[in-house]
């Protein structure tokens, strides 16, 4: 396995509308993305783009989202996941099994179009970890990120 850059920061938020007022009133964000629901994740996302990576906000779609119940603990929200890219998920997700890392779920579809899972956050530190497997990048190589295309 070999690990690639962070990809986002997951932040849970109880109003996708008032955290993106935030992100462009107060931290001068200037591309933000439409949001878009992902019944099957249960979430609400919308990223925002920063100079090297993005920020995913997420609200839940329900009471049965699993953000529903960070939110209950944490009812501002505030930051919930880390979101690490690899060349090859299958490698990565062996390797994190032969560790004896565990993984919450099958490998799935994420909100980029590519296969992701997620670590259990005892097992990574206290930080719940999803691990991407890393998007296409723009045939020219100009440098931006193949989601911002």
């Amino acid at each position: 396995m070999k690990l690639g850059p962070l990809n986002h920061v997951g932040v849970a938020t109880p109003s996708i509308d008032e955290a993106v007022t935030f992100w462009r009133e107060t931290m001068c964000a200037s591309v933000i993305h439409e949001p878009f629901d992902m019944p099957e994740q249960g979430v609400r996302v919308c990223f925002v783009d920063t100079p090297n990576s993005q920020i995913e906000l997420l609200e839940p779609l329900g009471a049965d989202s699993p953000i529903a119940g960070f939110l209950e603990k944490n009812p501002q929200g505030g930051q919930h996941h880390l979101c690490f890219e690899v060349p090859d998920i299958e490698a990565a997700r062996s390797r994190f099994e032969e560790l004896g890392k565990r993984i919450l779920g099958p490998t799935r579809i994420g909100a980029h179009g590519t296969p992701i899972f997620f670590l259990h956050p005892k097992d990574m530190g206290g930080i719940l970890t999803e691990i991407m497997e890393t998007p296409e990048k723009p045939a020219d190589e100009t440098g931006k990120f193949a989601w911002a295309q």
